[in-house]
């Protein structure tokens, strides 16, 4: 019985052409810190950084730790002369990059539409970006606002998709068991990874991520118009 509906956000509650975003992202970033660090230099220990992110399997280091030693170790920088800048980019800068988006009104109301008819609901973004880059994105969106139960945030989170432990840890956190989850996505591999655990996975057409493997199940797809359908028909993997 479904009881927690996890939903992605990138492409899925917030439809974006996620390559054009990541490229402007790097690009404006990479410039807001050149008096800092030469910009090849800081490409190369942010991807760095992320990588060991998503590698990382340690129960006792948050994604932010991971990301942290990396980047630092790789820029042969301390911590004090260059993260009050990347903080601010976040805060001030960041915002501006909503205009590479396409929010739909469709992401605000199948997350209503799933409250409304009982279901707990949490947001399984992949936690590699600081919670105010990922709170802005849900102000983008229009959900910002919305109870949700669990925000996954590079902050507090200690695995990232696909992993399985990504997914047991939120299961961990809400107190539910996997069987009573549907991860909510648009990426074939990091969000219906969460089928590796027990979970029901829907895939959201539109903004659809497929690298080919690994092929995880994927219990049911289509559009946010048809997911509100189910949801409110209580069809299919949304039965109670």
């Amino acid at each position: 019985m479904t009881k927690v509906i996890l939903f992605d956000l990138d492409g899925t509650l917030l439809p974006m052409d996620t390559e054009r975003f990541v490229e402007t992202y790097i690009r404006e970033l990479a410039g807001r810190v050149s008096h800092i660090v030469e910009p090849e230099t800081f490409v190369k220990a942010l991807w760095g950084g992320t990588k060991a992110m998503m590698k990382n399997l340690d129960a006792f280091k948050t994604n932010e730790k991971v990301f942290e030693e990396t980047f630092l170790s790789m820029t042969d920088l301390n911590k004090e002369e260059i993260w009050p800048t990347l903080d601010d980019f976040y805060e001030t800068v960041f915002p501006t990059f909503s205009h590479l988006c396409e929010p739909t009104p469709l992401g605000r109301e199948v997350v209503e539409v799933a409250i409304e008819q009982g279901y707990r609901v949490a947001v399984a973004t992949n936690p590699v970006f600081p919670k105010s880059a990922i709170y802005h994105r849900l102000t983008w969106a229009n959900v910002a606002d919305l109870p949700f139960e669990l925000v996954t945030v590079y902050e507090d989170s200690f695995y990232t998709k696909p992993h399985k432990q990504y997914y047991q840890h939120i299961c961990e956190k809400l107190d539910v068991p996997a069987v009573d989850c549907v991860m909510v996505g648009n990426d074939k591999q990091e969000d219906m990874a969460a089928s590796q655990i027990g979970m029901k996975t829907f895939l959201v057409d539109g903004c659809v991520i497929d690298r080919g493997q690994p092929d995880f199940p994927v219990d049911e797809q289509g559009s946010l118009q048809e997911l509100i359908r189910m949801l409110n028909a209580q069809a299919s993997i949304f039965q109670k």
